[in-house]
């Protein structure tokens, strides 16, 4: 009780604080399990073992035996026992990961915003986020801009991996786990020396599921949220412990699954008073799947890496380290143009017939059961122009009308940094660095005709194949980035710490579009839309920021740690594939050619850089001799031209585009507590808010005023974990987390209504007796609400041996992972979330 009131108290006061940056490396696996057997837990968040109340800055840290007590594996995992922190991973395909730090979120077809730093070396590919990356030892989550010390892509913050080293005998661990759905999971690794100041580490990691959901149309088959994954992982340090080490890492891995497990959603309220199922809550929705299409998507990686860290006598260290990563990314689903009669005619012979009249090869669907407000009637067109007897499909319906998307993202890079600093424990701590990175990137996005003989996996293919292109975005980018970073710590006294990091990026980026100069052989116009506004030509552009932090620690005593710390954040702006631009003007903005609006909704080429200023202040202490820890912190940050990721669906197709808000204002408050009740059992509770606000968006100025995507109100982590004796080797655990995850917005664009294609097209259609006003949507309805996960595990645990039965989503709490509005489309494309998981767990170590 004592315990619980403290909690709300303190809750109360807590809303007052913050966190500050931290850095770090790699943990000691020694200082590890000494945490893990009681003592206060290590962290190297200054480049130093310290315990994790002592360091200036919020860092939530998961141990290897907390990773062990909630089966935690990957960023998904570590985010949801995270306050404040929340992920989109998946919806479309395995390497689409939004991680949203306090309000600041990774937008897609962008650069992420979190950086991934596995030992040390920082991830390239925003592909991996969410992809195991061997034998975790600890994991630390890191909020606020931390780019002046991990570099690329850290506005949001930094998620930094530590994975087991070499040990000095030979060790190993195996872990297995079967639950309902076909989905089994397994890990192994063994480690060990291989001669003297030289170890190995291979581990290897198995995933396969069924998934929750079934393709109806294509007798109720498991391809629809289906994953097979797996990887191995190697690692040989040379020299471990003296001064000139060695670290050389290896890791490949395979992903095969689905794509894009979507359905739409129609927020139409004046469509909604003839049929409700055009005003839709995505919270009330009930999905059902039933394309046509066996969707895919298939991935493979390889990283590998070489790390040098040399000690020199003189009190300096050198520490340099390279990194080459080659990820091959591609999927294939359904299309989303049925109701655009996109194919139905076509002006090239040499297409064949049953593209050319696709709905004669699906008139036996004539009355197939989709979901309302779809129908399949005797016509291909869309109800509109046709009420008594049209067609309305929807995206991914099972008729070949809508066509095929295969979409491709390949990317090489290698990247490279050098750092001089110092080893010492004196009372200034220095370090000054270069680093450097090159990303060869090819992406491309295709729709092609649907012959029902299946699908050619490449991005142009000719009018007399099998599902001849329709439609083409692709372009082969360019990277170069140059960045000095330097940093400096003065500690003059054992209660205060000051500290100044300074970073400069420099990112050179170029496209050339890879669009043939052919047409399209259904519409008779250019392949790509925008070639209708002139020819495409090479891209280049430069982006430039300095990023400083500023972190400031009083530490009055070894219970109490008051710290505050500025900094800025940044992610380079880039391009859209060219007459982006020119296409959402002519279509959306026209307002006087027939069929089109005034949608008010301005999207240039190239995208701008991302900038962000960010606060923190905060207060983390210790009670009754350490049985109760508490963190609270508070925030403020400014974004400046965010980048957000923009959906167009039309009669040309389908457009991805990266937007920017150009001010956003994010301020919020954090409370972390932990207690020890009596030995052996621990609760602890998290609460975060986010308060954020549009203040300026030339892109959609009328989304003034209201809040930032993908941003959760609040989130609420409550836990407990017990562990007790039941003979002298044999321990009795139980853990138990609650995550409620608040109200969340995925589009700058909330309350308002807005005019729609159907507005458009109701003056030339067959009911031109109605209003244009009556084809508007809005989005009030897109909101998800919020909602609560509670995950259980208990089972016996033995020095070697360990069994456990879990249940993830124990409740099996029905939520939308995602909803990505298409603004001008009047409606949303959502993701169901993740359904209960039941299942059994075993595992062995020596």
């Amino acid at each position: 009780m004592r315990a619980t009131r403290l909690l709300l108290n303190t809750a109360v006061l807590g809303l007052i604080a913050s966190a500050a940056p931290s850095f770090a490396q790699e943990a000691p696996q020694d200082a590890a399990q000494a945490a893990d057997d009681g003592d206060s837990i290590i962290v190297t968040a200054r480049r130093q073992n310290e315990r994790l109340q002592d360091v200036p800055a919020s860092v939530s840290v998961l141990t290897a035996t907390a990773l062990q007590n909630t089966g935690a594996v990957k960023a998904e995992d570590f985010t949801q026992l995270t306050p404040g922190v929340t992920i989109v991973t998946g919806t479309a395909e395995a390497g689409d990961t939004q991680i949203n730090i306090r309000g600041i979120n990774g937008a897609r077809d962008a650069e992420s915003s979190v950086a991934l730093v596995v030992d040390g070396i920082l991830k390239t590919n925003t592909a991996q986020l969410n992809q195991p990356q061997g034998t975790l030892s600890q994991v630390e989550v890191l909020k606020g801009p931390q780019g002046a010390l991990y570099g690329r892509n850290a506005a949001a913050g930094a998620i930094v991996l530590q994975t087991l080293k070499p040990t000095d005998t030979l060790t190993g661990g195996l872990r297995a786990s079967y639950a309902n759905e076909a989905t089994y999971e397994a890990t192994a690794h063994i480690a060990g020396p291989l001669g003297e100041n030289v170890g190995f580490v291979a581990s290897g990691y198995y995933f396969t599921t069924d998934g929750w959901w079934r393709n109806k149309f294509l007798s109720n088959s498991k391809t629809v949220d289906d994953k097979e994954n797996w990887a191995l992982n190697g690692r040989v340090m040379i020299g471990k412990g003296t001064a000139t080490q060695l670290d050389v890492k290896a890791r490949y891995a395979e992903f095969h699954g689905a794509s894009l497990p979507f359905n739409a959603s129609f927020h139409l309220p004046q469509f909604g008073a003839v049929n409700p199922a055009f005003y839709e809550d995505v919270n009330k929705h009930q999905f059902n799947f039933y394309n046509n299409i066996r969707a895919t998507n298939d991935q493979k990686s390889f990283d590998a890496s070489i790390k040098l860290d040399q000690e020199f006598g003189n009190g300096m260290k050198l520490v340099a380290w390279a990194l080459y990563s080659d990820v091959k990314q591609d999927l294939v689903a359904d299309g989303t143009s049925a109701d655009f009669a996109r194919y139905i005619t076509n002006t090239d012979p040499r297409v064949a017939s049953t593209v050319a009249k696709c709905f004669s090869s699906t008139a036996a669907l004539t009355g197939y059961p989709v979901n309302q407000p779809g129908g399949i009637g005797a016509i291909p067109v869309p109800f509109l122009f046709a009420p008594a007897n049209g067609s309305t499909f929807g995206p991914y319906s099972p008729t070949t009308c809508d066509g095929i998307q295969y979409q491709l993202r390949n990317q090489k890079d290698f990247s490279s940094e050098i750092r001089l600093l110092s080893n010492t424990d004196g009372a200034l701590t220095w370090q000054l660095g270069a680093y450097y990175l090159h990303i060869d990137r090819k992406t491309g996005v295709s729709l092609g005709g649907d012959t029902g003989q299946g699908v050619i996996k490449q991005l142009y293919n000719a009018p007399d194949t099998t599902n001849p292109t329709s439609l083409l975005l692709a372009d082969k980018f360019r990277t170069n980035v140059y960045a000095a970073f330097g940093s400096a710590e003065w500690k003059p006294s054992d209660v205060f710490t000051g500290g100044i990091a300074l970073r400069y990026d420099i990112e050179d980026r170029a496209a050339n579009s890879l669009v043939p100069n052919v047409t399209d052989p259904f519409t008779g116009g250019p392949i790509n839309p925008g070639l209708a506004f002139g020819a495409f030509t090479p891209q280049n552009a430069t982006f430039k920021q300095l990023q400083p932090k500023v972190t400031l620690s009083f530490h009055p005593s070894n219970q109490l740690n008051l710290y505050a710390n500025w900094g800025i954040g940044f992610k380079s702006g880039g391009f859209n594939n060219q007459g982006s631009s020119a296409v959402v003007n002519t279509r959306f903005n026209n307002g006087v050619t027939p069929g089109t609006i005034n949608a008010g909704v301005t999207i240039n080429d190239q995208y701008r850089k991302e900038r962000s200023s960010a606060f923190e202040a905060g207060v983390k202490g210790e009670l009754f001799d350490g049985r109760i820890t508490y963190d609270l912190a508070g925030y403020y940050t400014r974004v400046t031209d965010m980048q957000f990721f923009e959906f167009f669906v039309g009669d040309f197709g389908l457009l991805r585009v990266v937007s920017n808000i150009d001010r956003v204002d994010i301020k919020g408050a954090e409370i972390n507590l932990t207690g020890k009740v009596v030995d052996g059992w621990k609760v602890f509770g998290s609460f975060n808010v986010t308060d954020s606000e549009i203040k300026k968006n030339r892109s959609r100025p009328y989304t003034v005023g209201n809040k930032s995507p993908y941003t959760a109100d609040w989130t609420l982590n409550l836990g407990s974990e017990i562990t007790a004796p039941l003979t002298d080797n044999a321990k009795l655990l139980f853990r138990a987390d609650y995550r409620v995850t608040g109200p969340t917005w995925f589009h700058s664009v909330q309350d308002q209504e807005r005019p729609t294609i159907f507005s458009g097209l109701l003056p030339i259609s067959q009911l031109p007796f109605l209003p244009p006003s009556f084809g508007n949507a809005r989005y009030d309805v897109a909101k998800r609400d919020a909602f609560g996960v509670l995950n259980l595990r208990a089972g016996i645990t033995t020095p070697n041996y360990r069994i456990a039965v879990f249940a993830d989503n124990l409740l099996d709490r029905k939520y939308i992972a995602e909803a990505i509005p298409a603004i001008e489309f009047g409606g949303s494309f959502i993701s169901p979330g993740a359904r209960r998981l039941i299942g059994v767990e075993v595992g062995a170590s020596f």
